[in-house]
């Protein structure tokens, strides 16, 4: 990965292209066309490959054969060229051109979609941070550089993005990972206790001092301490944290000796420290202390894309906690993607376990999502049933057994149908009874509701188009009225 592999079949080329590699300080093999099908199916990945452009054919089927491969084509440029050509040096090769053709080979490799990303495979703690936006896969990268070493990071982004993920990742992913990963928010702490909570006090230090007690720097030896709303910290707490991180050592509230600390500080807020400098809220000396490497976890609004992918991560993760599961159609996937997030996935994880709660195991639409969800105008599907079907169920209401009526045998038989469903001895024509039934009781709708179709059909407990149908049917007009 290190290595680039220079092609051609003159070897005059093949000096002078490794000459002004070697003054760069980059390290380079040199090989034929035959010999370099070989070097290419050794190596997993070169850093960049710059191939001979006067054989045309040749450089062609070679670089279209490894699509994984950043090719720089050097000399005569063919009449056309796969996508892994990241582009021409002309002869004779300038120190800028080179540079700009390598770092199109760097490109090429670091923003490969089939790139595994060692970070998912190493730690199953990146739920707000799933995703294939070019935002999110920066974050991953940055987690993975700067994990290993011991500077202090800053992480900023707005309220649910994902800070307190980062720092359990950054956590997980140091050679601190077997010590203890301890969180405080000094936004939530009283500004008279924090000092306690931070560094400890011992016994008799203030009223209600009962006991010697540890903080949250000493429970943290030998792991990470992460400060979440560092921007809510008061001035004068500022200045005792910036003696710890520059001295490594405390004391205990109430106590004169020192204790040392072996503690890696990552800090979080979603303020804008820079700002706060200016205002003199926030020290300047520890902003620039805490700020060595800031991580910023975009909103998920700059995100929309990796929407999709975060449901699945999110409904999975609730399916397993309670059992129900959920779907969603593409229309409502597309709603959600045109939501703004101001919790951003914060709120979307409470939205899925809502949703998972009123409608365990089913398939989620535009029309089941809160109302301030639904950013796509689709007409709520409301099925259509056979007019046999409606007339049949009508007909068991209406004549379906009623436990108020006696059933004695010896009925009135002058009595007509009526309330009480009774049939004449005579019989009836059902068809025509239920057709002026079916009239009457559509002419009294439209008369209360002075004729206007949509509330009419509401009050009938049908859709607006089935009245329609039914009045066009009937013959039914307000002039008839």
């Amino acid at each position: 990965m290190n290595d680039i592999l220079v092609i051609s079949g003159q070897e005059s080329r093949q000096a002078n292209l490794k000459t002004v590699l070697t003054f760069m300080g980059e390290s380079c093999l040199t090989a034929g066309f035959a010999e370099a099908v070989s070097h290419l199916k050794r190596s997993s990945q070169f850093k960049a490959v710059l191939i001979d452009g006067e054989s045309p054919q040749l450089a062609i089927e070679l670089t279209g054969a490894f699509p994984h491969q950043p090719f720089v084509i050097v000399g005569q440029q063919p009449a056309s060229k796969p996508a892994n050509v990241v582009g021409l040096l002309n002869e004779p090769v300038t120190y800028p051109a080179l540079t700009n053709m390598l770092h199109r080979c760097q490109e090429y490799i670091n923003q490969r979609p089939q790139k595994p990303t060692s970070v998912i495979n190493k730690t199953k703690l990146f739920r707000s941070l799933i995703g294939k936006s070019r935002e999110i896969q920066q974050v991953r990268q940055m987690i993975e550089q700067v994990a290993p070493t011991e500077a202090n990071v800053l992480v900023l982004g707005e309220s649910g993005t994902g800070k307190e993920v980062v720092a359990r990742n950054l956590h997980y992913l140091s050679s601190r990972k077997s010590g203890p990963f301890i969180p405080v928010n000094c936004g939530a702490i009283p500004a008279e206790l924090l000092e306690s909570e931070l560094f400890g006090h011992e016994k008799g230090a203030f009223t209600g001092a009962v006991n010697a007690r540890k903080g949250r720097f000493e429970l943290a030896e030998g792991g990470t301490l992460f400060l979440d709303e560092i921007g809510d910290m008061p001035l004068q707490m500022q200045v005792k944290m910036l003696r710890v991180l520059q001295e490594r050592t405390f004391e205990r509230v109430g106590g004169v000796k020192p204790v040392k600390c072996d503690v890696r500080v990552i800090a979080a807020t979603h303020r804008d420290l820079e700002q706060m400098v200016i205002q003199e809220k926030f020290r300047e000396d520890l902003f620039y202390r805490l700020n060595v490497f800031p991580i910023e976890t975009p909103a998920l609004r700059e995100r929309k894309e990796d929407i999709p992918l975060l449901l699945q991560e999110l409904v999975s993760r609730v399916e397993k906690e309670n059992g129900a599961n959920i779907k969603f159609t593409e229309n409502a996937l597309l709603s959600l993607m045109e939501h703004q997030w101001a919790g951003n996935v914060r709120e979307l994880s409470n939205l899925v376990e809502r949703l998972t709660i009123m409608y365990p195991n089913q398939i989620i639409d535009v029309a089941q999502l809160p109302h301030k969800y639904q950013h796509l105008d689709v007409e709520e599907y409301q099925p259509d049933y056979p007019e046999e079907m409606l007339e049949r169920d009508a007909i068991n209401a209406m004549f379906g057994e009623d436990p108020d009526i006696d059933d004695d045998p010896q009925q009135d038989e002058e009595s007509q149908i009526n309330g009480n469903g009774q049939l004449p001895p005579e019989g009836v024509n059902l068809k025509e009874y239920i057709s002026e039934l079916e009239i009457s009781l559509i002419k009294q709708a439209l008369e209360q509701q002075e004729w206007v179709v949509a509330r009419s059909a509401e009050l009938l407990g049908m859709r607006r188009t089935t009245l329609v149908e039914k009045m066009r049917k009937y013959d039914l007009s307000r002039d008839d009225s």
